[in-house]
């Protein structure tokens, strides 16, 4: 969340960034009430706890000089109290303040633009020429099924739609992935960390809107702490709450490859046969903490990141900058990297960069101290580096030859026990 004396200096900056994601800035004043009638009621508080102080010395000198102490047991009496009542009266209007600040998002880089929705997102930069096939294209499943290396059906049996069987030379392609990820990931300089696949509420709840997501989220049976993960990036980022960095121990620059889960209820196409949106899938993610004067530098270098591997892919890809309408509420800046789609004739979403300021570290407390002593919130950034899923998605369709067999990307060759070619079997 934003800080309150960040509001309090800057309740023009703060309402007018609420208009421009069409979000009631009213709210803004409902805190600033709220908020005020607190620090009011925390005053009063301090100044009977002094009170209280005070009459008790009242006291031992009346007792040491043999003066008659009932006036000042009986104005003592009171006091506890009075203490009492304002405290509650203080909790009640910090919950309050906590869940009207909860609804005010990050303040927006003035590069944002306005729109209402994603349909008003702006495309940065086109990268490469979509392949032009001489034959008719078939989808992914189409592709993966006639190959023998994929089986949908049966997963939908036993675990239900969102799920997927990879066997054989998928299934190789789908590590050669993570392989490819962690690799480059490394070679960039980034520390690898494998984190828990489950995450406590209260540390999600610091990483992203809950409610936002509470259509996504799977929570453990049983407990009702505890949730499986949609990203390694709440993980990464929760590791390090309540730490303080020394100044010199940034940038600090790590990736992880985990297993992601997903509700995905409601979203369009769930139903849909295939890998593009799927309840389970494997991602590598980076992440950066970094000084706050130099995230916008690392924002680049980690779209950057993603560049190079669509280009090493050799994907024909797009820069879609998100607009305010489309900016979820903890982000700064995001852009998403579409990978085009010859069987929908388009682009979809593959990887999804953010800045998110100091709002998510602020509520996990990740700090830095700077060499003169002073402090900071540090701020995070992350952006996926490779969803297999989706890419194979990608390579199946992209990749494709007349005769239903895929090509291998030359850059997952390697990986791959020499495979150059998926062809269905004789």
């Amino acid at each position: 969340m934003l800080s309150a004396q960040f509001i309090r200096d800057n309740v023009e900056l703060v309402k007018n960034n609420m208009e421009k994601k069409f979000l009631d800035s009213g709210i803004v004043d409902d805190f600033l009430s709220s908020d005020s009638e607190w620090r009011k009621l925390t005053r009063q508080a301090e100044d009977l706890k002094h009170e209280r102080n005070k009459v008790s010395e009242q006291i031992n000198a009346a007792k040491k000089s043999g003066k008659d102490v009932t006036p000042l047991i009986a104005k003592a009496k009171d006091i506890p109290q009075e203490i009492r009542s304002l405290e509650e009266q203080q909790e009640r209007l910090q919950a309050k303040s906590k869940e009207l600040l909860s609804k005010i998002p990050n303040v927006m880089h003035d590069s944002v633009k306005q729109g209402k929705d994603a349909s008003e997102n702006l495309v940065i930069r086109t990268v490469g020429h979509p392949k032009k096939f001489s034959f008719p294209v078939k989808n992914h499943v189409e592709l993966a099924e006639g190959l023998g290396i994929a089986d949908f059906d049966a997963s939908a049996k036993i675990s239900g739609n969102g799920f997927y069987f990879l066997e054989g030379e998928l299934a190789l392609l789908d590590q050669a992935l993570i392989r490819f990820a962690i690799d480059f990931m490394h070679r960039k300089g980034y520390r690898y960390i494998e984190t828990p696949l489950m995450i406590k509420h209260d540390v999600l709840a610091a990483a992203t809107d809950t409610n936002a997501f509470r259509d996504s989220i799977y929570s453990v049976e049983g407990d009702d702490t505890l949730c499986l993960i949609g990203t390694s990036e709440y993980s990464m980022l929760g590791r390090y709450m309540d730490t303080t960095f020394q100044e010199q121990e940034l940038p600090k620059r790590i990736f992880s490859y985990s297993m992601c889960f997903r509700k995905e209820i409601g979203s369009h196409g769930i139903n849909e046969k295939g890998l593009w949106r799927t309840h389970q899938f494997n991602k590598v993610e980076q992440f950066i903490f970094c000084r706050p004067e130099e995230s916008y530098d690392y924002y680049e270098e980690l779209l950057k990141n993603s560049e190079e591997i669509m280009l090493a892919l050799e994907m024909p890809y797009r820069i879609v900058e998100c607009c305010s309408g489309d900016l979820s509420a903890w982000k700064s800046r995001s852009a998403d990297i579409e990978v085009w789609r010859p069987t929908v004739d388009g682009y979809g979403e593959i990887m999804s960069l953010s800045n998110c300021t100091d709002y998510q570290a602020r509520d996990l407390n990740i700090r830095l101290v700077r060499k003169d002593g002073s402090r900071e919130v540090v701020h995070t950034l992350n952006n996926t580096a490779l969803a297999t899923s989706r890419m194979l998605v990608a390579i199946l369709e992209n990749y494709q030859n007349e005769d239903g067999s895929i090509t291998v990307p030359r850059a997952l060759v390697p990986y791959m026990q020499g495979i150059k070619k998926i062809s269905k079997k004789k």
